[in-house]
């Protein structure tokens, strides 16, 4: 299951993937400097801080591709993106973005070197059940289509409220 399968509406998972990293970048260099810290919300995430989750998510990500290539069939362990959040305040922008850009070109690298059969591989999400390598890569690319949409009502909300 892939909770974010929605959001890539037909579109290819390894293109979006690809081009996250420069339109993260995009909307950052137009976003105002003071709104990266700006919450548009009580309890919503500014931009540095979905750019700290994405930073997060994208180690996550690392980790479970290669273990669901390494093992057979392996269950990878949930966690609680809330809880990672609390430390959110050690992170600025740049470094959340430069920590994503670096982890999300070594994920492409090490996608890019595998066998067409290797996306078949099966592995278990513990709330997701049964999935594959190629449903892991497709979760990827919507969850960086939601929070991209995110920055930019964000970003919006933040303009407005100045």
């Amino acid at each position: 299951m892939n909770p974010y399968a929605s959001h890539l509406e037909g579109r290819d998972p390894f293109a979006v993937i690809a081009e996250t990293p420069q339109q993260l970048a995009q909307l950052v260099r137009t976003a105002e400097a003071s709104a990266l810290d700006r919450s548009p919300a009580p309890g919503k995430w500014s931009i540095r801080q979905v750019l700290i989750h994405l930073a997060d998510c994208e180690i996550v990500f690392a980790f479970r591709l290669r273990q669901t290539v390494a093992e057979p069939h392996p269950t990878v362990q949930p966690f609680d993106q809330d809880r990672w959040a609390e430390h959110s305040d050690a992170y600025d922008s740049l470094t959340a973005l430069e920590t994503f850009t670096a982890a999300r070109r070594w994920n492409i690298l090490f996608l890019s070197s595998l066998a067409p059969e290797a996306f078949s591989k099966q592995v278990t999400h513990p709330e997701r059940g049964t999935m594959t390598l190629q449903t892991i890569v497709e979760t990827m690319a919507g969850h960086d289509i939601n929070h991209r949409k995110q920055i930019e009502r964000v970003s919006a909300a933040t303009a407005v409220a100045q």
